[in-house]
């Protein structure tokens, strides 16, 4: 799971397994493997850098998180 703050300044925690998608329009649009769209204000890149580290926490949970 990660934490993101969706456009409305709300704090959002998604799954990062059911990410299929992410877009760069106005704002960023990540789409899931359940075809729902969430709106968020996260950049790009900050998402992938949280899917990573989320990534790396499963495989080794004796990694601690920076953030």
């Amino acid at each position: 799971m990660i934490r993101l703050t969706q456009v409305n300044g709300e704090e959002i925690i998604v799954n990062a397994d059911l990410i299929e998608t992410i877009e760069r329009a106005h704002d960023t649009i990540i789409t899931l493997t359940t075809s729902r769209k969430i709106r968020v204000s996260n950049t790009i890149e900050e998402i992938i850098d949280r899917v990573v580290e989320y990534k790396r926490r499963i495989a080794n949970p004796t990694i601690k998180s920076e953030s």
